[in-house]
């Protein structure tokens, strides 16, 4: 019998009246039962980090990254336990979890390093105008007080960890509210974090249920929210708290563009490869992976069935298995909505190069090419193992293929012309464009974010503490500078 997992309030362990199960997207099994807050204990974490909001920001810089390195190493001695359940509770392929681990340790590490270092003041001489003579400015970073972290299901510990890390660091509390899909990494997170010795009420793990979020959302003793997910809910967050300050990570339809000079045996085999590991790495569910692919008339009909062999060599089944690459999507009605996506695009047109079935969960890796521009699948975030191949005449055609989306998250460049990636850099419009590879690159230290309706903010250690504190100004007066 599975044993119920208790939450975090305040930094202790607690359990409410009810609970809910977490089962396996790949064969239904139940992973385990969770523990919800009631509305008393919801109201206790918010009173504890809005209390303990001075002494935690006033905690030595020592202490902080005493506890984040403590939550590194632990995490790097747990890997294999920490990727099986991120495996099971989410469907990852266990190869990608462990990947997704080893990045979580990055982020904690370099949390570490950031407390160490953020906030040690800017000094400024006021003396550049008579006016301030004998004066110095000195400018220093305060939390804006406490942080409501939402994350998504996609990076179960991961993107749980962008959101405590830079608070602890920064000496922001923080309310952690995990999917309720995938809240079991969260947990396991928690239990690390009750090793140091933070402060009690800095912190809280709480699988709190979407429909009673908005009277969390909308609590004045939380002025700062980092939300991750859909642009629908994320925009709906921001437009009820007018007042709040919301770091918003949206969705994306991250495009490759392979220019003409891409045009080598190997270079071609190497973007058909990197497209289609990162078109399904995640099944699809992640804001960068490969959604669209923008070809150069030069480079199209040796790259196309390239990337339909990749793909169809892409190795789905059980996410246990060390050997699977494609693992089922988080729910069987997200694969249903794929389903229906593919199809209505197939319909209006667009050519099925390979995949396109379903069975359960899982959606099979999926080429399109023709993809009419109306369809769902040309407008939107699929969030699935599905790509499409389109054909441009030259680098000013492609790069306006890139720009004609409401989303502008990533973009990769095939190319190896340097002017032609400073070109890119300048054309494009999204928060970030990664030359010779991908758009599904992220280092966890650079900023990350996007621009359009792919969010509002950035995150990354140091930039998400940013997004946590404000400026303050200090004058010195009478000083002989």
């Amino acid at each position: 019998m599975t044993s119920t997992h208790a939450f975090w309030l305040a930094g202790r362990q607690a359990t409410g009246e009810d609970s809910f199960d977490v089962t396996s997207p790949w064969d239904g099994r139940l992973v385990g039962a969770v523990s919800v807050p009631s509305r008393a204990q919801v109201e206790e974490a918010v009173a504890a980090a809005h209390a303990v909001r001075d002494e935690f920001a006033a905690t030595p810089a020592h202490v902080r990254a005493a506890a984040l390195d403590h939550v590194a190493r632990r995490l790097a001695e747990r890997t294999e336990e920490i990727a099986q359940l991120i495996s099971a509770e989410n469907g990852k392929p266990v190869k990608w979890a462990r990947g997704e681990v080893g990045r979580a340790v990055s982020v904690f590490r370099f949390a570490t390093e950031e407390a160490r270092r953020f906030n040690g003041g800017e000094a400024q001489r006021l003396d550049t105008d008579a006016g301030g003579q004998g004066r110095l400015a000195l400018t220093r970073r305060f939390p804006k007080g406490a942080v409501l972290g939402i994350a998504p299901f996609n990076f179960p510990l991961n993107l749980c960890a962008h959101k405590v890390a830079p608070a602890i660091a920064a000496g922001a509390p923080i309310i952690l509210k995990p999917a309720p899909a995938t809240p079991l990494s969260a947990l396991l997170l928690g239990e690390l974090l009750a090793e140091t010795e933070l402060p009690a009420g800095s912190w809280s793990v709480l699988p709190v249920p979407n429909d009673r979020m908005p009277a969390l959302v909308q609590d004045e003793r939380l002025p700062v929210i980092s939300f991750t997910g859909s642009e629908q809910v994320g925009y709906a967050i921001m437009d009820s708290v007018p007042r709040k300050h919301c770091t918003l990570e949206l969705g994306g339809n991250g495009a490759a563009v392979v220019l003409a000079d891409w045009a080598g045996d190997e270079d071609l085999d190497k973007a058909a490869q990197r497209i289609a590991a990162f078109s399904n790495y995640q099944g699809g569910q992640s804001c960068i992976s490969v959604q669209r692919v923008i070809a150069d008339a030069a480079v199209y009909d040796r790259l196309l069935p390239r990337i339909v062999a990749a793909v169809e060599a892409q190795v789905t089944g059980d996410p246990s298995d060390d050997k699977t690459d494609v693992g089922p999507l988080v729910s069987e009605a997200a694969a249903q909505r794929v389903e229906a996506w593919v199809r209505e695009a197939v319909a209006d047109g667009a050519t099925l190069a390979t995949g396109g079935q379903r069975d359960g969960a899982s959606y099979a890796p999926t080429v399109l090419t023709d993809l009419p521009a109306g369809t769902t699948l040309a407008r939107e975030e699929v969030f699935g193992p599905v790509l499409s191949v389109q054909k441009v005449n030259g680098e000013a055609e492609a790069f306006a293929a890139v720009n004609d989306s409401k989303y502008g998250l990533q973009a990769g460049v095939f190319t190896h012309d340097l002017q032609a990636a400073f070109r890119a850099h300048r054309a494009l419009e999204v928060g970030g464009v990664v030359i010779g590879d991908v758009p599904s690159y992220r280092a966890d230290q650079m900023p990350y974010g996007g621009v359009k309706q792919s969010g509002v903010g950035r995150e990354g250690v140091r930039f998400a503490m940013e997004d946590y504190t404000y400026e303050r100004v200090m004058v010195l007066t009478g000083l002989a500078l």
